[in-house]
């Protein structure tokens, strides 16, 4: 493991909520250096909203870092709206901020669903992003929705999976993501929020080499638990709002001329190493570092240390 210890954490310079549709609101931060490297830090779920944290990523000095809570959830507003809540608003409330702040190029780092909006961005604006940097790679496809939330990953958590598996009723089993679906948009609050504390507590507990119980407790509040669990089911039933399985990997060609880190635990169980492996496929320019002894979170100590090198060596 890379001996990396992560920056202090550090108050944002400025804040504040831009208007990105006449239903929606985000908040965002800048942190670090005005004048230093720009940076976008897009965080996972949907639904997962930043933390002050992720700013410990990015030397202070070097960078300045943008973070934003992607519509729906943290500070942004209305809370868990799944209206006008696709991944292609996503890519356009980037894109204002990136012209709200006069950036002609910025690097752009995501994890997990963070991965995944990242990409969708870069294919989309290439000519706006100097880099990529992204952490346990989710390319949203049906197959790894079914690994994760049917049939794959409760084998390794039985534990874990009999509690987000038995919340449903056995003759609605078969599709699980579907049947949270239902209860997540149900219009009582109290059936909506046990279904999100099920939901984003399977995630919690799955997603660390060694499981820690403060996460899953973590999940279990409502402001974290139901706007992850409603935007994250919302877009997996709609295949992230992609037209086709493998979009991601087959918009690749657009940016073979991008450098790309790409750091992946090697026991990653929420986004297995698969993906990674096929998008580096997609994208022969890019380092693909997988971790040994690490899990999903970017808090994991190898993760964590290679996300800072990363940083921290980028030109």
């Amino acid at each position: 493991m890379l001996n990396i210890i992560e920056y202090p954490l550090i108050e944002p310079f400025d804040f504040g909520f831009l208007k990105v549709s006449a239903l929606h609101t985000i908040y965002y931060e800048q942190v670090g250096n005005p004048n230093g490297l720009p940076v976008v830090f897009l965080h996972g779920g949907p639904g997962g909203g930043i933390n002050p944290d992720q700013r410990r990523f990015f030397d202070p000095n070097k960078y300045r870092v943008i973070l934003f809570d992607q519509r729906g959830c943290g500070q942004s507003t209305p809370f868990a709206e799944l209206k006008e809540n696709t991944t292609w608003d996503l890519v356009a409330d980037i894109e204002k901020l990136r012209i709200k702040f006069g950036i002609s190029q910025w690097l752009v780092f995501g994890g997990s669903w963070g991965s995944t909006l990242a990409l969708a961005y870069a294919v989309t604006h290439p000519q706006a992003v100097r880099g990529l940097i992204l952490r346990g790679i989710f390319l949203c496809r049906p197959s790894e929705i079914s690994w994760f939330y049917q049939s794959g990953a409760g084998r390794l958590f039985p534990e874990a999976w009999e509690l987000f598996k038995n919340h449903i009723p056995p003759e609605d089993q078969n599709n699980l993501v579907a049947a949270y679906f239902k209860r997540l948009t149900d219009s009582n609050p109290e059936v909506q929020l046990l279904a999100a504390q099920k939901w984003s507590q399977w995630e919690a507990a799955t997603s660390y080499l060694l499981p820690k119980v403060s996460a899953i407790e973590e999940m279990g509040d409502a402001q974290k638990a139901l706007p992850f669990a409603r935007i994250e089911c919302h877009y997996f039933v709609n295949n992230a709002f992609f037209n086709s399985d493998q979009f991601l990997l087959e918009q690749c060609y657009k940016i073979l001329h991008l450098p790309v880190t790409i750091v992946q635990g090697r026991y990653d169980v929420v986004c297995p190493a698969q993906s990674a492996w096929e998008l580096k496929q997609a994208l022969p320019q890019a380092t693909l570092l997988i971790i040994p002894d690490a899990g999903h979170s970017a808090s994991e100590p190898g993760i964590k240390a290679a996300l800072i090198k990363t940083l921290n060596d980028w030109q």
